[in-house]
């Protein structure tokens, strides 16, 4: 499903050349942060470097961020609020879900991601942001 979902959403973007490189950088990034995240011991994943539906994961997030998430850009800290709160609630859902372990248990791994989060959330939308005609950004 994710990529017809990303297909249809590529055919009516505007600016396909922009909302292509936010998609490449932005999941390129997450997928290395979350492998990193793996090898460090915060999850540990049957596959490796992560499992397929985390990075395609990565790619509905990047699909978002120049349009219903751009709202969190401006000011800063609103995306880092967005990111310590709903970054940590995102990944203990899924790992709960697609049965992710998380070898140092729940409220430590949420207290990690909550400041990882924190940073990488309004570094994705910068990120993604970037190439979008916006003076304001």
């Amino acid at each position: 499903m994710v990529p017809i979902g990303l297909a249809l959403h590529l055919r009516y973007c505007q600016d396909r050349g922009a909302e292509v490189r936010a998609l490449l950088w932005v999941t390129l990034a997450g997928c290395v942060l979350d492998s990193a995240l793996g090898a460090m011991g915060v999850f540990d994943f049957a596959q490796w470097p992560l499992p397929l539906w985390l990075a395609l994961l990565w790619l509905v997030l990047a699909s978002g961020l120049r349009h219903s998430l751009a709202w969190a850009a401006r000011p800063v800290w609103l995306g880092a609020l967005l990111g310590m709160l709903g970054g940590p609630l995102a990944y203990l859902a899924g790992a709960r879900l697609a049965g992710v372990a998380l070898p140092m248990g729940v409220m430590p791994t949420a207290i990690v991601l909550g400041m990882i989060w924190a940073l990488v959330f309004p570094l994705a939308l910068r990120v993604a942001l970037r190439s979008k005609p916006d003076p304001n950004l």
